[in-house]
């Protein structure tokens, strides 16, 4: 993806299926705090943040290009509050800041033929790209949202909600509107779900000793963490690593 959509535009992502009749295939994704801007070959959507385990169950043929969004973007293209689609999703043609209006079925005629073909998925993802630079350049409130999830995710030490909103001389208020507005969670939400993360790349590894994991990742006691983990993901994270 190009550089200049980088303050919109994580990464993108594009799964291409063929599964015999009968046959399933499962994943269980704890998602990042930001939207997806999805064109698929049944569907075109805007998803908002999935506060639970996202389960994606696979069959039959498809293809999705996905765009993991920065925080910023959400907002930028619903011209809402983010929070009105969070555990949700909406239409793409519903979508006011998606301009270019014969995106999906140009999208969909480049993949169509062979979603497989790599050079097909860069143009599409160009595509969508092309769509997010309306909203360029981004406003200071934009880098600022976006700054905020980045250094959640990226500094462990970061425990409490005080100390993010000390970090970028925030009031808490300020900080709680910001992230309730622009993400449609709260910064407590936002800090669970990076100790969540760094449990469940643990558990993918097999981690045994789970009273151990607990204090690493800034828990007062193992209760702590599985009552976290179970009430995001609906299972113990002893039943998650055998799962992996």
């Amino acid at each position: 993806m190009a550089d200049d959509v980088a303050p919109l535009a994580r990464q993108a992502w594009i799964p291409v299926w063929d599964l015999p009749d009968g046959e399933h295939w499962v994943q269980r994704v704890l998602q990042h705090p930001v939207c997806q801007l999805v064109v698929g070959s049944d569907d075109a959507r805007l998803w908002g943040v999935g506060t639970g385990m996202n389960t994606v169950d696979l069959s039959g043929r498809g293809w999705v290009v996905g765009i993991m969004l920065q925080p910023a973007a959400g907002t930028l293209l619903l011209r809402d509050g983010i929070d009105t689609i969070t555990d949700s999703w909406v239409d793409l043609a519903e979508v006011p800041g998606v301009q270019d209006r014969p995106l999906v079925d140009r999208v969909r005629a480049l993949m169509g033929p062979d979603p497989g073909d790599v050079t097909r998925q860069d143009r599409a993802v160009e595509l969508m790209a092309a769509a997010l630079r309306a909203h360029l350049p981004v406003s200071d409130e934009d880098v600022l949202v976006n700054d905020l999830v980045a250094r959640v995710q990226a500094d462990p030490s970061i425990l409490r909600v005080d100390q993010l909103a000390d970090a970028f001389a925030l009031s808490p208020r300020h900080l709680q509107r910001i992230t309730r507005h622009r993400l449609g969670l709260t910064p407590k939400w936002l800090i669970q779900r990076r100790r969540l993360h760094e449990a469940a790349e643990a558990l993918k590894t097999g981690a045994d000793d789970l009273a151990a994991l607990a204090m690493d990742l800034g828990y007062v006691d193992q209760a702590h963490f599985n009552a976290d983990w179970k009430r995001v993901t609906g299972m113990t994270p002893g039943s998650y690593r055998d799962d992996q």
